[in-house]
């Protein structure tokens, strides 16, 4: 059980610093809509959708890379040295390119250009902490990490703030003062991306001494052998930057021009109530590929693989039919005007998606600890083609509805894929029959919950506390062996 009780150590860890950060940045979702009309909420939208995209680009698997080979590769600082070396050159080379045809890029994509330039910087900014931040998971600081996270967030949110509710007020109170000066009409989108420059730059600086004490050594021959395990992540990336996002440019662009950015705006602002799948699913993804690849020596590392993928879906499974048993009280707190709850009848289906998409990040573990990062490459590519064919032809007849079934199509065929090709590859002795009841239990009473008994909230909690014993029923000698351990510290 150490081996289990690290993990949560760490995963907790990581998840406060993930879940902390993305409840502060729940808080920009009202903000953003009781402040920004639906179509401009939609247009920032697109724009954060499209910086996934280059953010993915610049990484380009090197993330992974660094992990799989800091564990691999008896000289380690070698390691962090190329990864850190070809980081900043790739940054610099994309950061002068982009400002130099951010015109071109904005004639392309319909984005104003200073927008463009505002979402370069930060994808720069962004790109040199990568493996900073890296760092710090591997030399297993994750208070630090977690402080650096929170507090880039926070700067974000406050900034926020400031410059959307009280730099305007501050204006209108005194126009000819100090502070009028710095505040510019009809600038909301701006401040946006200012107040996310700022918080990134302030990251840099703190992240910044890893580059100062850097001896600039590059190992040509490592990197080549890190770029041939990340590139094939690099597809994977973008592949899942499409299942991600794309659906939201897609629907700007395949809807009519008149409700586009108002449908952008509905879908992406209900789509946020997902959050707290995301969050599960990053908190635990974060804390699990450090331990993966640490474990993968282990001779009884298929077993532990099994039984937490397993407690995984448990604890998935509850967050899953807790939410969307309270999706209607949640949306009064996130999404405070009314005209965006048209399109609450995606958020089940979000939920579902990102709940496969986790179970598929720890099916896909056989993949990296063989090497063949490729397979997963490919499996992602599947399911991009399938996000983008099922938008392609749903969309026209069923907006954002359409969106969201490819979203859940797309994750749950590369759940599949992967465990049938991981049994080939790789066999884990899963406990299918149980992982498949929490499962399939959880998606039963959450279709029962929203579709039928919606904002019944005794049926409910009925049904989650019938959920509750069905898992104590199914763990309760495993639960009965924790307490007894810790009975005999």
């Amino acid at each position: 059980m150490g081996l289990y009780k690290n993990l949560f150590k760490q995963t907790a860890i990581y998840g406060l610093a993930t879940v902390l950060p993305r409840m502060f940045s729940f808080l920009l979702v009202p903000l953003y809509t009781d402040l920004l009309p639906k179509a401009e909420y939609g247009k920032v939208t697109i724009i954060f959708a499209w910086m996934i995209f280059f953010n993915v680009i610049l990484a380009y698997g090197m993330e992974t890379a660094f992990f799989r080979f800091y564990n691999k590769e008896e000289n380690k600082q070698t390691v962090v040295e190329t990864s850190m070396v070809s980081i900043f050159w790739t940054t610099i080379v994309f950061l002068v390119l982009a400002l130099l045809f951010r015109t071109s890029l904005a004639d392309w994509s319909g984005i104003d250009s200073q927008y463009i330039s505002y979402a370069i910087w930060i994808l720069a900014l962004d790109a040199l902490v990568i493996i900073p931040f890296s760092k710090l998971r591997a030399f297993q600081k994750p208070m630090t990490y977690a402080i650096i996270k929170i507090g880039n967030v926070l700067v974000n949110l406050l900034l926020s703030i400031v410059f959307l509710i009280y730099l305007p007020k501050l204006s209108a109170v005194n126009p000819t003062g100090l502070i009028s000066s710095f505040y510019i009409e009809n600038f909301q989108i701006g401040y946006i991306f200012l107040a996310n420059i700022i918080a990134s730059l302030l990251t840099f600086v703190v992240l910044s001494p890893d580059y100062v004490f850097l001896k600039w050594k590059f190992d040509f021959s490592l990197w080549k052998k890190m770029m041939v395990y990340g590139l094939p992540i690099l597809v994977a990336g973008i592949a899942f930057a499409i299942n991600e996002q794309f659906d939201k440019i897609l629907l700007d662009r395949l809807l009519p021009k008149n409700i586009a950015e108002d449908a952008v705006g509905e879908y992406s602002a209900c789509y946020k109530l997902g959050l707290f799948m995301v969050l599960y699913r990053t908190a635990y993804t974060l804390g699990i590929e450090p331990f993966f690849f640490s474990h993968a020596s282990n001779k009884n590392a298929p077993q532990t693989y099994a039984m937490v993928t397993k407690y995984f879906v448990i604890f998935g499974s509850f967050i899953m039919l807790s939410v969307i048993v309270f999706a209607d009280f949640f949306k009064m707190l996130m999404i405070r005007d009314e005209s965006y709850w048209i399109a609450m009848k995606v958020v089940p289906l979000i939920i579902l998606a990102n709940f496969c998409l986790g179970i598929y990040t720890n099916l896909s573990v056989w993949y990296k600890l063989i090497d063949k990062t490729y397979i997963g490459a490919y499996i992602s590519i599947v399911g991009a083609i399938i996000t983008l064919v099922l938008n392609f032809l749903l969309i026209p007849s069923h907006s954002y509805l359409g969106s969201a079934i490819a979203t859940l199509a797309a994750y749950g065929s590369m759940m599949l894929i992967s465990y049938y090709l991981g049994n080939k590859y790789y066999p884990i002795p899963y406990d299918f029959k149980k992982i498949g009841g929490y499962l399939g239990l959880s998606v039963l009473f959450s279709i029962i919950s929203f579709y039928y008994f919606r904002e019944n909230y005794f049926v409910g909690i009925a049904l989650l506390l019938l959920f509750l014993y069905f898992i104590y029923h199914n763990e309760k000698t495993t639960l009965m062996n924790i307490l007894k351990r810790k009975n005999n510290l």
